[in-house]
């Protein structure tokens, strides 16, 4: 009993600890505060691009930046501590680790001492924002989950290009060596040519040459303006609504394992009414087996064809347990 006094001090510290971060950090006025001071971040981030601002400012600039430092630790402290009683559900959480990289950024001395580093790791704070608006994180994750198909996509594009580009080469590198002069050029005006811009000029040189290359940009704008961007654009919103599904479902509920011991011996508790009723009912059914009983059971033909024991000693055991 003394053993179990200390083990259980640091679990209920815990707990408490747990309890009173998660309601600081579930509270709207605390997201609204950190969705200010990311903005004010931001702000203050683009001041700082104006060296007039800069010159005039920096000791403010520079405490203000040091607020904002501050500000954002002690946030990811009590996100740390609204997860004491269960730290591993603080790491299961993209969003928290990317909270934590961006804030431990700032305290490494290398980041410290590279000015422009540590710029691009102030302007990922604006990133933050996705937090709090449901919606941008959706599209965020979206964006995320399309990269593999975006990937294949590219894949396919870089080859439809190059497939065209030489095709284009050995056509009308000849009479357009400026647009056609090698594959680079040639893929750097399919590439253009993609968005539709400037289509009707390259149709018209092209049936200065021959009249297939009309077959030519034909297929070439079949293929890559309409099939591939309308791949792109499935792929994406397939993404979108797998974001959006995740983004509605219903969390899982943490585990509370301070509250487990209660639940056991409730249900241990439970358990033995259930056994003491059975047992009554056991006594009961015991003190009705009669020898009238047991002679009408004896007698019984649909008892002896379901295989019941002709003295009935099978069923008297049966219900005495034994």
């Amino acid at each position: 009993m003394t053993e179990s006094i200390p083990m259980a001090r640091p679990a209920s510290a815990r707990a408490s600890t747990a309890r009173w971060c998660r309601a600081v950090t579930e509270a709207r006025w605390f997201a609204v505060t950190v969705f200010c001071l990311i903005l004010g971040n931001a702000a203050l981030l683009g001041a700082e691009t104006y060296t007039g601002v800069v010159s005039d400012w920096r000791g403010w600039l520079r405490l203000a930046e040091h607020a904002c430092v501050a500000a954002f630790t002690v946030e990811i402290l009590l996100r740390l501590g609204a997860h004491a009683d269960r730290p591993k559900g603080f790491f299961r959480d993209p969003w928290n680790l990317f909270d934590l990289a961006v804030v431990l950024s700032t305290f490494l001395p290398v980041v410290r001492e590279n000015t422009t580093v540590l710029r691009l790791l102030r302007l990922a704070r604006v990133l933050r924002t996705a937090r709090f608006l449901p919606q941008l994180r959706i599209i965020l994750v979206a964006v995320a989950r399309s990269l593999p198909g975006t990937l294949s996509f590219l894949l396919v594009g870089a080859l439809l290009l190059y497939v065209y580009a030489m095709v284009g080469w050995v056509f009308f590198a000849r009479h357009d060596p400026e647009h056609y002069g090698s594959a680079g050029r040639a893929v750097l005006t399919l590439f253009l040519l993609m968005t539709l811009d400037g289509i009707g000029d390259a149709v018209h040189a092209g049936l200065e040459v021959s009249r297939w290359s009309l077959v030519y940009y034909a297929s070439y704008v079949l293929l890559a303006s309409f099939v591939l961007v309308n791949v792109l654009i499935g792929v994406v919103l397939t993404s979108l609504e797998e974001a959006r599904d995740m983004e509605q479902a219903p969390p899982a509920p943490a585990p509370h394992p301070a509250s487990a011991p209660v639940e056991q011996r409730a249900l241990l508790d439970h358990i033995a009414v259930v056994r003491r009723a059975l047992g009554d009912l056991e006594r009961e059914l015991t003190r009705a087996a009669t020898p009238q009983a047991v002679e009408a059971e004896r007698t019984d033909p649909r008892l002896q064809r379901a295989g019941t024991p002709a003295d009935g000693s099978g069923e008297v055991a049966a219900r005495t347990g034994g």
